[in-house]
Order: C-alpha cells, then structure tokens, then sequence
C-alpha cells in the first residue's frame, strides 16, 4: 500500500479549504498514491478552540454530502481510497468523524470519535458527541484499514480493538499541537501500538497558528516493529508519501505471538 498523509493549514474559508484538499490529493495521485489521509477537521477551522455557544449544528455537515461528494468524484476517477475527518452532522447529533471512501466513491463507513475530552483550548465535548460505531476496520482493495480519530488513539484498549478485528493499517486524523508534550512522545506512543497489535500506524496532522494552538504537523508512519519510517517537517505544508508493505503485518511478532496468547475470558472485570 503507498498512503499519502496530506499535511495542510485550514483558513475560515471553507470552500477554499476543500479545493486546497482536492488540489493536494491530485499531486498524491500523481505520486502513485493509493490512500490518502487528511487531519482533523481538515478544511475547517478547529471549532472546539472556543467553548461553544448555542446551537452549533449549522457548522457541521451531513454525511454523505457536499465534502464527501467532491472527493469521491476524485476518489472515482483514479480508483484510490480516501479517509477524510469532518464535522458531521447526524439527525440532531453532531460528530468528529471519518469517513472512508473507496475506489468507486461510495462510503464504505463512518467511524466516530468515541473519547470526547475537555480542557483548554480543546473544549471538544460541547462540539462532539461521543461516537456510537465502534472501531470498524475496512477491507479496502488496497489492504484493511482502521481508524482513531485523535483522541482515541490514547486508549490501548481502542486500538487493540482494531487489531483483533484485523487492522493492518490505522489512519490517526489528529489535531495535535506544538510542544503539547515532550518532544517524540506521540511517536513513541504509536510506536508502541504499532508494536503491539501488530499493524501499520499513520498519523496525519494539521498545521498553522489559530485562535489559540499552533498546530506542529510532523505527520509520521510506524511499522509493526515499531520503526517510524517517515515523518513530515514541523509547520510545514507538504505530502508525506510512505510504502507499506502489509505482509509484515500479517507476519509481525504480535500476529504471531501477542494475539494469539490473549486471554480475553479473563480481562472482563480488569477493563471496566
């Protein structure tokens, strides 16, 4: 599998946004792409900054719609894969979600943010309701592929989810600011779940200064080693073009050895 991880800022214009995003998943096309990824609310800005106020539906958009629609014509037209994350609007709920599109445009699913968390400058849980699908893995034509939006990737029990439901690759939209932690500890901790369960890891960040964060970028991949194979520059703009092999997630230590040594009929009790 060749993923691209598209590494761009987000103005308040959203239709600018969009076409910036069309515009860059045509050159990760032309790099022989095959998946391309977008951060966390890619092509707007990151509402939850701001605590917020009233009613903020009008913000969100359904899904499927027009933001899915633009990119599953591209989608279509050069038979890729395309993960996106989205303010989605859903009945009178609203979601950080992540919708998959396959080779022929259709939605293969949604996955939605589970963890909702709350401090400053983060203030997501007046924004998001918490996600209601689980941690679906999809079988695209290009290998099977899981999503953790942000936040979830920091449960161990989220993304050994995705393993035993047969992830090799897991795609993190993230929104993830500069010097939040020490320096290297998001790749340390994808790393380690990389390492793990077994799978792919590709974090794919936003960049630019907002209301109050810098987003850092520094998008990276991990292989089920726990090797970071590519990383982007920090504040940059740019495409992260990475090769996968997904035959060494089949064959990894943990597919090997750690999930088949589970013992689940004990763990009941210990996860609640």
């Amino acid at each position: 599998m060749k993923i691209a991880l598209i590494q761009q800022g987000a103005s308040p214009d959203q239709d600018a946004n969009v076409k910036k995003g069309l515009a860059n998943l045509e050159r990760a096309v032309a790099q022989g792409a095959e998946v391309i990824c977008f951060a966390e609310l890619a092509f707007t800005p990151f509402y939850p900054q701001e605590k917020a106020r009233g009613d903020i539906s009008h913000l969100a958009e359904p899904v499927p719609g027009p933001t899915t629609e633009a990119f599953a014509k591209v989608a279509t037209r050069h038979g890729v894969v395309v993960v996106l994350n989205l303010f989605e609007r859903h009945g009178d709920k609203t979601y950080d979600s992540s919708p998959v599109i396959n080779t022929d445009g259709s939605i293969m699913g949604t996955t939605r943010m589970i963890h909702i968390t709350d401090y400053p400058c983060f203030h997501e849980v007046g924004y998001y309701t918490p996600g209601d699908r689980g941690a679906p893995v999809y079988q695209t034509p290009f290998g099977r592929l899981g999503v953790a939006i942000c936040y979830d990737r920091h449960y161990p029990e989220y993304m050994r989810a995705l393993a035993v439901a047969g992830a090799q690759v897991v795609v993190v939209p993230q929104a993830g600011a500069a010097d939040e932690w020490p320096e290297g500890l998001y790749e340390a901790e994808l790393q380690v779940a990389s390492f793990q369960n077994g799978y792919f890891t590709a974090l794919c960040n936003r960049v630019g200064r907002e209301t109050c964060i810098e987003f850092a970028g520094e998008s990276f991949a991990c292989s089920p080693d726990g090797r970071v194979l590519a990383r982007a520059g920090r504040g940059t703009e740019e495409i992260l073009i990475c090769d996968l092999d997904l035959a060494q997630a089949d064959h990894s230590h943990a597919r090997r050895l750690f999930l088949r040594d589970r013992r689940p009929e004990l763990y009941g009790d210990w996860l609640r």
